[in-house]
């Protein structure tokens, strides 16, 4: 007989890992079969919020799903002391449900079974610069890049880096570890060690990228992304401004901030021979202002300038005021 009893519940265990979510409500104080229905999700260690199945054979009053509380603990009928899940793989469930039923003398010889029906325990976050920012819970092994993937990959505006802000595993567990991985390297693949593991908890964001902004004579003043990091340069930004007006001066300037009060230092460069290959390209560097005067000599002053670069990072397009300095 308990030949047949172990045979007939396995056949009702097996059920219980046939994928379809069904509403809690649903399913609450319903009989083994009802649990066909439940998730079939990968073997993670049961967390808080999380949604555990429990079948118990031949007893439908405890065959139920219970979510468990912010305690890490479920609650089952005729129990009277609740037992602790967080923590624990099902299998481990299972052992702490078949003591508790047999130290409160609920039964003799229960045999049970645990799945985990819904994941709200490993959320994580996917923000900034990807095409569809989304929260999703982390089943079986998932790594940065699958993350992102989620995220429907980068927005045209994404930033050199990812910025990965997880919990520290120290005592308090309450302390924010934070790592800067850069992105070039990692959609590259070169070092596997950037594509890292995720466990639930971790906050990916892809900040926007810096931008400079080019003023003056040239078809198409405005503020532009630095989307190649480091290797933006004055000859990059003349190409997204669409070249050079007519009538502009062999020399240009570069309006760099410096210092905690945000004062700006002028940096000439020759411009034309730059464009010649006569003398190297010149680095930008996020907020630069690259300004180009015309032939005139006349030049416009810093506060107009830095009044334009305002336009242009509120409305994308920067109008060109000229003045006397």
């Amino acid at each position: 007989m308990r030949i047949i009893r172990i045979v007939l519940f396995t056949l009702s265990a097996t059920c219980l890992c046939v994928a379809q979510q069904t509403p809690v409500g649903e399913l609450n104080n319903q009989s083994s079969a009802a649990l066909n229905q439940l998730a079939n999700l990968p073997i993670e260690k049961i967390g808080v919020d999380d949604l555990v199945g429990i079948s118990v054979y031949d007893s439908q009053e405890l065959t139920r799903t219970v979510r468990v509380n912010v305690e890490g603990d479920i609650r089952l009928p005729m129990l009277k002391l609740p037992i602790h899940a967080a923590g624990l793989y099902p299998d481990g469930l299972e052992k702490s449900i078949t003591a508790a039923l047999i130290a409160e003398n609920i039964l003799v010889d229960p045999i049970v079974a645990v799945t985990v029906v819904e994941y709200q325990s490993r959320p994580i976050t996917v923000a900034g610069e990807v095409k569809t920012p989304l929260t999703f819970q982390a089943t079986g092994t998932v790594t940065l890049l699958d993350a992102i993937s989620r995220g429907g990959g980068l927005s045209d505006n994404a930033g050199s880096d990812v910025i990965v802000t997880r919990q520290d595993p120290g005592a308090d567990g309450k302390a924010a570890l934070v790592q800067r991985i850069p992105l070039k390297e990692l959609l590259e693949g070169g070092d596997p060690a950037l594509n890292l593991v995720l466990k639930g908890g971790e906050e990916i964001r892809i900040p926007e990228a810096d931008r400079v902004f080019v003023l003056g004579n040239v078809k198409k003043a405005g503020a532009f992304y630095l989307t190649d990091g480091p290797e933006s340069s004055v000859l990059k930004a003349l190409a997204l401004s669409e070249g050079l007006d007519t009538f502009s001066s062999s020399t240009a300037y570069i309006y760099r901030k410096e210092g905690a009060a945000g004062g700006r230092k002028e940096i000439p460069i020759r411009l034309h021979e730059i464009m010649k290959r006569k003398s190297p390209d010149v680095a930008l560097m996020a907020d630069d202002i690259l300004y180009i005067p015309t032939k005139s000599g006349t030049k416009a002053t810093l506060s107009v300038l830095e009044a334009s670069a305002g336009i242009a990072a509120a409305m994308g397009s920067a109008a060109v005021y000229y003045g006397t300095r």
